[in-house]
């Protein structure tokens, strides 16, 4: 197993490329929310990276305290960062997560520092920061205490309800500061988000955390994404998802085709031959291009879309006056790979 560029302070270029036990401490916990999940606890070098100038990111620097995501999201773009590691990016994804545990000291050292210019650090970028392991490990609650105590501004996309246990740290560093939270949420059909997102909480949680977020000050949009080609993306899904969006308070809906990048698009298309094998020629076609539907595919779903909010009041004159919410225009960045020499980020 490959560790490249991710302790803290490595004593030779062997160490620097592959760590022992005094390095990486792997747990497992007899627990059945945990059942059947590795954690590798390791002590990063940094956590603060860089998005690439050329991005299109409304963002450029990012805080990932977790690799891997038991999330178990079919589609997920980050599972290609499991191999920079020689993790499996199927199952191993899902199940062998890595856990910077001195996440949040290494941000307050950063935020400290002479050199930081305060910029925006988005959140959720490359796996969930809220996923199961941050029930257990709870490095977000001294994230968000140290951007606070910055007033750094800071972005979260997140499909995990758990954020709302950070509600209280939330207010605080809005009051100080530009605080943006998102959420997931592509579709609202139970039976879709059961066999492609089988460890997230259902759509409807995720709406419901949306509510409790607003009404608690703090403006929260979604990020209707993935929007699934023949599977989510009837002219009755959509209008049922923005609907039940727009029912749940939030400022914003943008929308976000699935796009199947290396890594993700082997485990997916795996995913479709066994649960819908008559639409694997169907996504061959749409797909040929390369990781993203066509141009043509992108817009309909995006005028459908915004139409749709318009109609529901979530629409740009509906959310006059309503508090920005930073989400991607189209794409979110994972994390860099690890290894020597300079960070290079690719896109979603």
């Amino acid at each position: 197993m490959r560790w490249d560029n991710l302790a803290e302070n490595p004593t030779s270029a062997r160490d620097a490329a592959l760590f022992g036990t005094d390095a990486v401490t792997t747990r497992t916990f007899d627990t059945p929310e945990f059942r059947g999940i590795t954690f590798h606890e390791i002590r990063a070098r940094s956590i603060v990276n860089r998005v690439p100038g050329a991005s299109r990111m409304p963002f450029e620097w990012t805080v990932n305290p977790y690799r891997g995501c038991s999330h178990a999201c079919v589609y997920c773009f980050a599972r290609k960062t499991h191999s920079y590691l020689d993790l499996d990016t199927g199952i191993g994804f899902d199940s062998q997560i890595v856990v910077k545990i001195n996440a949040p000291e290494l941000l307050r050292r950063q935020l400290a520092s002479r050199r930081w210019q305060g910029a925006h650090i988005a959140m959720g970028t490359n796996v969930d920061c809220y996923q199961r392991a941050e029930g257990r490990y709870r490095l977000m609650p001294g994230i968000i205490s140290a951007l606070r105590d910055h007033a750094n501004p800071f972005s979260i996309l997140t499909k995990g309800t758990l954020i709302l246990r950070d509600l209280e740290l939330l207010r605080q560093a809005a009051q100080v500061t530009d605080v943006g939270v998102s959420v997931s949420v592509g579709f609202t059909d139970e039976g879709l988000w059961r066999t492609v997102e089988p460890g997230t909480p259902s759509p409807q949680r995720r709406l419901d955390a949306v509510r409790t977020l607003t009404d608690n000050g703090i403006g929260c949009g979604v990020l209707m994404a993935p929007v699934i080609p023949f599977l989510g993306d009837g002219a009755d899904q959509l209008r049922a998802t923005v609907r039940a969006i727009a029912a749940s308070g939030a400022t914003s809906v943008t929308p976000l085709v699935l796009h199947l990048r290396p890594g993700a698009r082997e485990w997916f298309m795996r995913w479709l031959r066994e649960h819908h094998a008559y639409l694997v020629p169907r996504y061959e076609r749409l797909y040929a291009e390369g990781a993203y539907a066509p141009k043509w595919y992108q817009r309909r779903i995006t005028r459908q879309v915004h139409e749709l909010a318009d109609e529901f009041g979530i629409g740009p004159a509906g959310r006059e006056g309503r508090r920005r919410v930073l989400v991607p225009e189209r794409d979110v960045a994972p994390e860099p790979e690890p290894g020597p020499g300079p960070t290079q980020l690719t896109l979603l």
